[in-house]
C-alpha cells in the first residue's frame, strides 16, 4: 500500500483517536522519527488492549500487568501490528506522549519534535515481513510530508533513552528497514 500524509493523517490507516497529545510547542520542526515496540500483556499480539491502553481505557482486572500500567497516559503517533496493519493515534501535528524523559544530539523532550511509531512485539523478540513492509511504507510517506526527517534522523527508543529503554531491540534489523525505506522511496 502506498500512504500519503494528508493534513496531519496518514491515509489508508486505521484511526483510533487518543486523548492522549497535546500541541507541540510553537514554531517546533518535526525533525525525528522514533521506533519503538509494545505488546500487550507483554509477549501477546492481537487484541485490544493497545487501542484501550492509547485511549486510556484499559481495563486493569483484565490482566495483572495491566494493574501496573493502567494509570499511564501514554500513545504514539502509529503502531504496526504483525499483520502490518497501520493504526494512527495521533495525528503528526500533534505531540504524542511516546518518549518520555529523552534526549537526541542535545536536544531534550523528544515528544516535542519527533514522530513516534510502535511495533507490535517485544525488545527481545524479531519483526514479521508485513511490519518492516509497512513500516517502510509508513516511513516513506512520513519523510515526504516533513523532509528534515532524513535516514540519520530516524533511531530507536532505547537511543533516546538508553537508560530507560531497549526497544525496539537487538531483533529489529535496521539495515533491512532502511533498504526497505530506500526502495519504497524511490519508487514514489
Amino acid at each position: 500500500m502506498e500512504y500519503q500524509v494528508e493534513s496531519g493523517w496518514l491515509t489508508g490507516a486505521r484511526k483510533v483517536p487518543s486523548p492522549h497529545c497535546n500541541d507541540r510547542p510553537a514554531g517546533t520542526e518535526v525533525d525525528l522519527l522514533v521506533i519503538h515496540c509494545i505488546s500487550l500483556p507483554p509477549g501477546q499480539y492481537g487484541g485490544p488492549w493497545i487501542d484501550d491502553f492509547f485511549q486510556g481505557k484499559l481495563d486493569t482486572s483484565a490482566h495483572p500487568y495491566f494493574e501496573e500500567i493502567g494509570e499511564l497516559r501514554v500513545s504514539a503517533h502509529l503502531l504496526v501490528d504483525r499483520a502490518g496493519v497501520v493504526t494512527q493515534y495521533v495525528p503528526f501535528d500533534r505531540r504524542a506522549w511516546h518518549a518520555g524523559q529523552s534526549e537526541f544530539c542535545g536536544r531534550e523532550g523528544c515528544n516535542d519534535f519527533s514522530i513516534g511509531i510502535e511495533l507490535e512485539g517485544l525488545d527481545t523478540d524479531t519483526y514479521t515481513d508485513a511490519q518492516y513492509h509497512a513500516l517502510a511504507g509508513v516511513t516513506a510517506a512520513i519523510m515526504a510530508a516533513y523532509p528534515l526527517i532524513t535516514t540519520d534522523r530516524i533511531t530507536g527508543h532505547s537511543d533516546i533513552a538508553p537508560v530507560r529503554k531497549l526497544d525496539p531491540g537487538p531483533g529489529f534489523d535496521w539495515q533491512r528497514y532502511l533498504r526497505e525505506v530506500a526502495a519504497q522511496r524511490s519508487s514514489s
